[in-house]
């Protein structure tokens, strides 16, 4: 900064106002102040900034899941959009449900003196993020899933409304026989499987225990053995709910030249569903909206700390494109 003030033959208090947008520079001034900084290749030291008290840097951290994932590819780039249109920039660490991993991540982050934090939860506990972030309360927000045993905002979809939905589709065109095909134990599926069994229960339908299939990995080779042994059945069923992309690609392998005989619904899209010879019907997420109120929610709570904790869920919605119309033997 002394040599931008040198260059341009100012002090350097009015180096620091053309920099940070603050006060009132002669419009000539400034503009003198922008060709040193241009000719000496001058950047603001985010980090030393973060350090005065007060302060913190313009940038925010993103812990996600495996980004070969569709869902959480989408929802990177959308996050890095909503941040960079307020001016934050974003470190991306991806930690593929390794809670090891992820609090090694945490802490590099928190080393940066970001501004705030945005994660995607795996199945641990939170309450080392006490410890991590030190005397400074670092903003977080948690999305896609709650947090366990830490204080944060939290924006998550309508999982259990999502589920629910689904099922009570296939029991509305007729079929009794619906089977679900559940990821491992995320707090997502859960929640899906949760609404498939309220969807049967409010509909006078019992639940039969093995058509309740829950994976080890949830990969599309599982979900297709899965399908397979299900169909196998004496008396297989007649639809199919997949709580995940992923599964619903192997379940409609496994159906094969059979499509349109077993009726199927997944839960967020899977490539080229629409082209199948039965399109695949699906609960339709929107991963956008679910970065870009993250992010809303992270700035806000920078900009604002002492604001209680959001909790907010969104909508998803049925979207009909074949699979899950497929008539079953109870239909009228």
């Amino acid at each position: 900064m002394r040599d931008v003030a040198e260059r341009a033959g100012v002090g350097l208090a009015t180096v620091s106002r053309v920099v940070n947008d603050a006060g009132s520079v002669r419009p000539a001034t400034a503009e003198r102040v922008r060709a040193a900084i241009l000719e000496l290749g001058f950047h603001r030291d985010e980090v030393a900034r973060a350090l005065r008290p007060g302060q913190h840097s313009r940038t925010v951290g993103l812990l996600l899941g495996d980004l070969t994932n569709p869902f959480y590819a989408t929802l990177a780039k959308a996050a890095v959009a909503a941040a960079n249109a307020q001016r934050f920039a974003v470190v991306l660490s991806t930690v593929d449900e390794d809670p090891e991993v992820e609090r090694q991540a945490i802490a590099e982050l928190v080393g940066r003196r970001i501004a705030g934090l945005v994660i995607v939860p795996d199945q641990g506990d939170y309450r080392f993020l006490r410890d991590a972030t030190g005397r400074r309360p670092l903003p977080v927000v948690f999305v896609d899933r709650p947090s366990n045993g830490a204080d944060g905002d939290s924006v998550v979809l309508d999982n259990e409304g999502g589920g629910r939905m689904a099922t009570t589709h296939l029991l509305a065109h007729g079929h009794r026989r619906v089977a679900v095909l559940v990821a491992p134990s995320y707090w997502t599926t859960g929640r899906r499987l949760r609404g498939y069994r309220r969807a049967l229960r409010d509909a006078g339908v019992p639940v039969d225990e093995r058509l309740v299939v829950t994976l080890r990995q949830g990969t599309p080779g599982e979900a297709e053995a899965a399908t397979r042994a299900l169909l196998a059945l004496e008396d297989p069923p007649t639809a199919l709910f997949c709580t995940t992309g992923f599964l619903a690609e192997g379940a409609i392998r496994a159906i094969g030249p059979a499509t349109g005989s077993v009726a199927v619904v997944g839960f967020d899209d899977v490539p080229l569903a629409d082209l199948l010879p039965v399109p695949l019907t699906i609960v339709a997420t929107d991963a956008e909206r679910l970065a870009e109120t993250a992010v809303e929610l992270l700035l806000a709570r920078v900009s604002d700390p002492s604001s209680p904790p959001a909790k907010v869920v969104l909508p998803v919605r049925l979207l009909q494109r074949g699979s899950g119309e497929v008539l079953g033997p109870l239909a009228g």
